[in-house]
């Protein structure tokens, strides 16, 4: 029989806050492959941590080196390697953190049961918005031109749709704005978040 009852501790996300000196949430950066979502989480990472501001990365390629290595590229795959993700995510922002997670995450239905997860009021969505030509230009993995030829299948924006975020908390266009740019815009929204 399982026992799914919630266990409570003295210590809380309200505690942890207050000692933190700021508000824990996830910060999920979504978007095409190439596009710019992890060089502009890893900047953005930097600043909070110069102002002091408790933080830790989640990354797909690291997270499936562990936690996610039994763990293929079918949809079903893909989406249950999401959803441990996003619980890994609750549990960080539960420890008072700013989390940041990086992760092309293409289907609208997903990214909406991530905010479930975590809890609305500690999810903050940003679509890196790259077109597909230029995140094949810049293509360092060479993930685009497998996908191609065929070697990669059910690949995001290739042979698999990438469904554009409906109604993201941040937009950053990286076409038009600078990877510190978009820093500064999402520190922005931030202020008034943490």
């Amino acid at each position: 029989m399982k026992n799914n009852l919630k266990q409570t501790y003295s210590v809380d996300r309200f505690d942890r806050e207050q000692m933190n000196t700021h508000k824990p949430c996830l910060i999920w950066f979504t978007g095409l492959s190439g596009s710019g979502k992890s060089t502009i989480a890893n900047l953005l990472e930097k600043e909070l941590y110069k102002k002091g501001i408790h933080t830790y990365s989640l990354d797909g390629d690291n997270l499936r080196r562990g936690l996610n290595k039994d763990l293929l590229f079918s949809k079903e795959d893909r989406i249950e390697n999401l959803r441990r993700t996003a619980e890994v995510g609750k549990l960080f922002v539960d420890a008072g953190l700013v989390v940041l997670a990086a992760f092309i995450s293409p289907y609208n239905k997903i990214r909406e049961d991530i905010k479930t997860i975590v809890g609305s009021d500690y999810y903050i969505e940003v679509f890196v918005n790259t077109p597909l030509e230029v995140c094949e230009q810049r293509d360092v993995k060479g993930l685009y031109k497998r996908a191609r030829s065929g070697e990669i299948k059910n690949f995001t924006g290739i042979s698999s749709p990438f469904e554009v975020p409906v109604n993201p908390m941040i937009e950053i266009k990286t076409v038009q704005e600078s990877p510190e740019e978009a820093v500064a815009k999402i520190l922005t929204v931030l202020k008034n978040k943490l």
